[in-house]
């Protein structure tokens, strides 16, 4: 069998991967749209816990490239950090710390510079549970309890009107149950949940009309005619059947006007075994 080449995807593939995942669409979904396997999207999603990766923007008051190309040519001119900074319109100490942090006077490089301080930016904030370990103590006590994360937010507040330090959001806990990669809530808590759910679903997202559970050509009980649902003639029987634990399943049928009730024990849920029954 021939081997799948690896394929990697780049930001824009990644950006419509989230886009779709936003619209409801399920992992199979944006897979075959890119030509395969859920499991290569899935990485990607659950990485994430199904939360969208905020874009990393840089600040209005850094140092753009530009600038850093024309402190370089400065420094090729031989010019002077003030005479330099004076040029640019931004502070002698501003232009020094660049210069000193990205190789000093004589191995300065801008485009160098330029992704080294990129790369330094990369320092994501902690969040409080990370912070507090009482907090995340706290909160891990009340999912124990089957709380929802809302609940949990909204009682901090009120137990703790005048500490800040003890003030989370819905959404934080959320993310540090989802996103494993912060290591501050256990992936055990996930049971304690009411939705079971082990990542982030979209609000659009829903099984709802791709035929999944239902049956092909049923006919509905509403149809059925006024004869049978008056319960005036004999003979007309109601089927149903009862699931119990450990896969054990029991049919059961119903006369419906002497309400006549037979039970049959069956191996399995399957039509082949409850008519055979």
């Amino acid at each position: 069998m021939k081997q799948r080449k690896r394929r990697y995807y780049s930001e824009a593939d990644k950006n419509e991967m989230w886009d779709r995942w936003q619209r409801g669409e399920s992992m199979h979904q944006i897979a075959a749209s890119f030509g395969r396997y859920h499991s290569s999207i899935q990485r990607i999603i659950y990485t994430n816990g199904g939360f969208r990766p905020k874009p990393r923007t840089r600040s209005r008051l850094s140092l753009t490239l530009a600038e850093r190309e024309t402190i370089s040519r400065g420094i090729a001119s031989q010019l002077s950090i003030r005479a330099i900074a004076r040029e640019l319109d931004r502070s002698p100490s501003t232009i020094c710390r660049e210069v000193n942090r990205n190789g000093g006077y004589d191995d300065y490089r801008a485009t160098q510079a330029d992704q080294a301080t990129w790369d330094r930016a990369r320092r994501p904030k902690h969040c409080k549970l990370a912070c507090n370990k009482a907090l995340a103590q706290a909160v891990a006590r009340k999912l124990q309890c089957h709380w929802s994360p809302d609940q949990i937010a909204g009682w901090l507040k009120r137990a703790y009107p005048n500490n800040e330090d003890y003030h989370v959001s819905h959404e934080t806990i959320y993310k540090s149950l989802f996103i494993q990669s912060r290591g501050v809530l256990k992936k055990e808590l996930l049971t304690y949940l009411r939705t079971n759910r082990l990542i982030r679903r979209p609000k659009p997202y829903s099984l709802k009309g791709k035929q999944l559970g239902t049956i092909p050509n049923a006919v509905s009980i509403r149809e059925r005619p006024a004869s049978v649902e008056d319960r005036a003639v004999p003979g007309h029987w109601e089927g149903d059947l009862i699931a119990g634990s450990r896969n054990s399943y029991i049919a059961t049928l119903v006369e419906r006007h002497t309400r006549y009730v037979m039970l049959a024990k069956v191996k399995s849920k399957t039509t082949e075994a409850v008519i055979s029954a």
